[in-house]
Formats: structure tokens, C-alpha cells, sequence
């Protein structure tokens, strides 16, 4: 399995926000939606605004690979669900911690269900 450089996590964690292209059952990439990401440790997580009815989130874990981009960082990645309850505390203290200068309006529904739920760790390829 990969892992993330230093260097990329550095630029992906202190980028605003992370372009997101899962791939459809045919193997091409869905057009780039932009995405919140957060750092836990030497992963990358992201999460689904509108939970398991976001049409990039179904496609992610429907085809489990995609490409992103975000601070000068481009990879291809595979999808990997996450139902840690600790990890999902920590990762919504990660959102609280990045995101929290956004309205409440935006921050609040990324640490909550379904949003949780939706949690997917990023493994780079």
C-alpha cells in the first residue's frame, strides 16, 4: 500500500479545499467537484455535505478509486470507508479546527450525521 510523502500531506492539509473525481463503473473520472479535506496523522479524510446522497460520494464508493487535486498535489487515490467512532471524533475536530472561521452553516453539517457516515479515507495509488 502507498502513503503520502510529507510533503503532500503538508500541501493537501493546508490546502482551502480538494478537487474530487471518483471514477464511474466505466473506469473514467466524473467531472471535479471541490471538497473540504482533513489531516488526521499521515491520512487524509473527506466527508459527503450532503451525506450518502452526494452524487460524488456514491460514485466513490461504488468504484472505491478516483483522482484528486489540491496544493499542487495530483494522485490518483483509492476510497477506503472508515466507521471508527474515535476516528470519526477526531476527524470532526479536524473540521472544526480547519473549517471553523466558515459559518456554523457549513461547519455543523460536516460533523454530523450523515455527513459521518460518509467518512472515507484517502489512500493514494
Amino acid at each position: 500500500m502507498s502513503t503520502w510523502t510529507s510533503d503532500e500531506l503538508g500541501k493537501i492539509e493546508t490546502a482551502d479545499e480538494l478537487q474530487i473525481a471518483p471514477r464511474d463503473g466505466d473506469g473514467r473520472p466524473r467531472r471535479p467537484v471541490p471538497i473540504w479535506v482533513v489531516r488526521d496523522g499521515d491520512d487524509l479524510y473527506v466527508r459527503s455535505y450532503r451525506g450518502p446522497d452526494g452524487a460524488w460520494f456514491r460514485a466513490a464508493v461504488s468504484g472505491h478509486e478516483g483522482h484528486i487535486r489540491a496544493g499542487g498535489v495530483d494522485k490518483d487515490v483509492t476510497f477506503a470507508e472508515e466507521r471508527d467512532p474515535q476516528l470519526n471524533e477526531r476527524v470532526d475536530a479536524a473540521y472544526r479546527s480547519k473549517y471553523g472561521r466558515y459559518s456554523a452553516d457549513y461547519v455543523d453539517p460536516m460533523v454530523a450525521e450523515p455527513a459521518r457516515e460518509t467518512t472515507l479515507k484517502l489512500v493514494p495509488r
